[in-house]
């Protein structure tokens, strides 16, 4: 039996990779596993949690997952691609896909666009329609800075160990992404240590990748690197 763990990102929910975990579902008879972490979900309590309980929390899942598959793949959005990164590092992970990964954070420029949008939607009157300012204003509100704290030594503790990353990796990156600049995903790309590693930019798609206009072409790639031979492609764009 194949395994596949997905894995979402801080202030998150399974909510961020479920059309990815739906497409995979729809194509193979696959075990999907995609776990909240603590404190997460649709409503966050993170007041008091450790990154490391978001570590252990995964590193479990995967467990669970090797016990009952020969084959495991981890999927990783955001923070949780990194989580993913350090679950590959140390366990017989088949091949790693990390989706927005989140080895830098903010994107001062996009960042920039998306608030001129959120303007024009207040001129408008329609602030409130906007799904980014109601995703955003939601989470900051929920987060605390002891949190966020957190969330910045989970990134600090496993950036170093990316080179012991070996296993196949696919990365993608949204252009347009707000949060998550583009050079995190290169970072990504020139720090893990797999021979085998592919490096794909959308250049419409934002910080929920999964949800973007491209998502349909992004879930192919995955399916086919998923479900392909080895083949070391190399994208260094």
């Amino acid at each position: 039996m194949i395994g596949c763990l997905l894995i979402h990102g801080f202030t998150g929910s399974p909510f961020e990779v479920e059309p990815l975990a739906q497409s995979l579902r729809s194509r193979t008879d696959w075990k999907i596993a995609v776990p909240t972490l603590p404190g997460h979900g649709d409503e966050l309590s993170l007041k008091g949690i450790k990154h490391t309980e978001w570590m252990n929390h995964a590193e479990r899942e995967l467990k669970a997952l090797l016990k009952e598959c020969d084959t495991v793949y981890v999927v990783g959005f955001s923070m949780g691609g990194l989580i993913a990164s350090y679950l590959a590092s140390l366990y017989p992970v088949e091949k790693l896909v990390l989706l927005s990964a989140a080895a830098y954070y903010v994107n001062p420029r996009q960042l920039a666009l998306d608030i001129k949008e959120m303007m024009k939607d207040t001129v408008k009157g329609k602030l409130k329609e906007n799904e980014l300012f109601r995703r955003y204003t939601k989470k900051i509100k929920a987060t605390p800075v002891t949190a966020t704290l957190q969330f910045r030594r989970l990134v600090g503790k496993i950036k170093p160990i990316l080179n012991d990353v070996k296993v196949p990796t696919l990365i993608a990156q949204g252009e347009s992404d707000g949060i998550v600049p583009p050079k995190s995903a290169r970072y990504l790309y020139e720090n893990i240590g797999a021979n085998e590693k592919r490096l794909i930019f959308y250049r419409n798609s934002k910080h929920l990748i999964c949800y973007c206009d491209e998502k349909e072409n992004l879930f192919d790639e995955v399916y086919d690197f998923l479900t392909n031979g080895s083949d070391p492609q190399e994208n260094p764009v």
